[in-house]
């Protein structure tokens, strides 16, 4: 009776998780079937958890400074992959891709950056420093 009730406990524990794995972080806001592409100066670079956020000073076409808010993998799975915090430092020229928000507010998902001298950051690897 004892191992039926700490194997009915353990499924329930397994539930409970899996379940708040799936709702830890909702696709929803970013349009994933579009990929649009921003340029401009970092403004910050958060290499925070659970996600990291790159702050990109945006000139729009009528002159205007907007900061756009591009959320990335977390540090672990950046750092896995050969980022670090310093891969994106404030005042460096960036031309990102990213899925855009919905609603079409200044944000997005992070695809992949190219810098000013060419090289190339992407989710998967490629990092600078």
């Amino acid at each position: 009776m004892r191992s039926l009730t700490l194997a009915l406990i353990a499924v329930a524990l397994l539930a409970a998780g899996s379940h708040e794995a799936a709702a830890h972080h909702s696709f929803a806001p970013f349009n994933l079937e579009a990929e649009k592409t921003i340029s401009g100066t970092i403004k910050k670079f958060d290499w925070t958890n659970p996600h990291t956020w790159i702050w990109v000073d945006v000139t729009g076409d009528n002159g205007k400074v907007e900061t756009w808010g591009i959320e990335g993998m977390s540090p672990n799975y950046l750092g896995r992959r050969g980022w670090s915090k310093n891969s994106l430092k404030p005042g460096d020229k960036v031309s990102i891709v990213i899925r855009p928000m919905r609603d079409g507010s200044p944000g997005g998902m992070f695809v992949r950056a190219t810098l000013a001298d060419g090289r190339e950051l992407r989710q998967s690897g490629q990092a600078v420093d």
